[in-house]
C-alpha cells in the first residue's frame, strides 16, 4: 500500500524533521522583475517559464505599459501582478505632492489588477542615521498616502532597506510604531534586515500582524569596499549569510500565508544570466525548502 506524504511525515514525528524535508511552506512565490533591467517583456516570459506564480515591477512600468497592455499580457502569462516598487518618499518634498505621485501608482496598480504598493524612503547623508523626529514624520507621512491607497483597494507596505531611515532595526521600530497599523504594513526584506544588523525570523515574529508580503533576498559581505558605499553583495538564494531556513521556520511559526517574493537586484557573476540566477534561486528553495511550484 502506497502511503503518502502526510502520513508519512505524521508517522517520523514532522516536528523532528529539517525544514527542507517537511511539506511545501503555504506560501505563493514571485518573483522580481529588477534583475532584468528595462527587459521587462522579458522578465515577464522568464518568471512564468521558470514557473514563479507572481512578479513584481519597479516604478518605471508605468511608464512602459498601459494598464489595458499590461492585464491581459499577465493573464496570458498565468501571473499574478503582486507589487509595485512605488520609488522612494522624501521628507524634503511637498507632502501633497509625494502622496499625490504614490496614490496614482497605486491606482495603476489596481487598474492592472495587482495587489500591494511598496515604498521605501530617501535618506541623504552617510552614515546613515535617523532621528526619532524623521521616523516620527515619515510615520505620518506613510500613514497619509496608506490610508489613500487603501480606499483604493491597495495595501501599502513601507520597505526596510539599506541607506534609509530604516537601515537599523530600531529605526525601523520608531517608523513603524509612528505610523497606524490599519494603513501601513510592512514589506521585510530579509537581506537588507541582515545587512542592517537585524534578524529577520525574529522581526517575522515581531511584526507578524503587519507583515504585508516578504522580499526573500540573499547577501556577502564584502569587506574591501570602503565606507560610504555598500560594503555588500546581493547573491542568489543560498549563497549568503541570510538563514533562510529560520525565515520559513519564522512564517511557520506566525501561519503567515501570503506572497514571498524572491528579489535580485542584479547578476552577480559576469558570466551569468537573469533567468539563470532565478533558476538557482528555485532551486534552492526546492531543495532546501521543500518549496513546491506547481505551475
Amino acid at each position: 500500500m502506497l502511503v503518502n506524504r502526510r502520513t508519512f511525515l505524521a508517522g517520523l514525528g514532522a516536528m523532528a524533521l529539517p525544514l527542507s524535508l517537511r511539506a511545501a511552506p503555504p506560501v505563493q512565490f514571485g518573483y522580481t522583475a529588477m534583475t532584468w533591467g528595462n527587459e521587462t517583456r522579458q522578465a515577464i516570459d522568464d518568471i512564468a517559464e521558470l514557473g514563479f506564480a507572481g512578479i513584481q515591477f519597479r516604478a518605471d512600468v508605468v511608464d512602459s505599459f498601459k494598464p489595458d497592455e499590461l492585464k491581459p499580457l499577465l493573464a496570458q502569462k498565468k501571473l499574478v501582478f503582486t507589487a509595485l516598487s512605488s520609488g522612494q518618499v522624501s521628507l524634503d518634498a511637498k507632502p501633497e505632492d509625494e502622496i499625490a505621485t504614490h496614490v496614482a501608482n497605486a491606482r495603476y496598480v489596481k487598474e492592472c489588477g495587482g495587489l500591494y504598493l511598496q515604498l521605501l524612503d530617501k535618506l541623504e547623508g552617510h552614515p546613515r542615521q535617523a532621528t526619532p523626529e524623521q521616523c516620527r514624520r515619515l510615520g505620518k507621512l506613510l500613514t497619509e498616502i496608506g490610508k489613500q491607497t487603501a480606499d483604493l483597494g491597495i495595501p501599502l507596505g513601507y520597505h526596510n532597506h539599506l541607506n534609509t531611515l530604516s537601515e537599523s532595526p530600531d529605526a525601523l521600530d520608531a517608523i513603524m510604531a509612528a505610523s497606524d497599523p490599519r494603513y501601513v504594513k510592512l514589506e521585510l526584506d530579509t537581506a537588507h534586515a541582515v545587512a542592517g544588523g537585524g534578524d529577520p525570523a525574529k522581526m517575522i515574529e515581531a511584526y507578524k500582524d503587519r507583515l504585508l508580503f516578504l522580499h526573500l533576498k540573499d547577501v556577502v559581505d564584502l569587506p574591501e569596499i570602503g565606507k560610504g558605499k555598500y560594503p555588500f553583495q546581493f547573491v542568489e538564494l543560498g549563497r549568503g549569510r541570510v538563514d533562510i531556513p529560520s525565515v520559513f521556520a519564522a512564517l511557520e511559526r506566525t501561519g503567515f500565508k501570503g506572497w514571498v517574493v524572491i528579489e535580485l537586484d542584479r547578476v552577480p557573476d559576469k558570466s551569468g544570466n537573469p533567468k539563470a540566477s532565478a533558476q538557482i534561486s528555485k532551486a534552492y528553495l526546492q531543495q532546501k525548502i521543500g518549496a513546491a511550484f506547481p505551475r
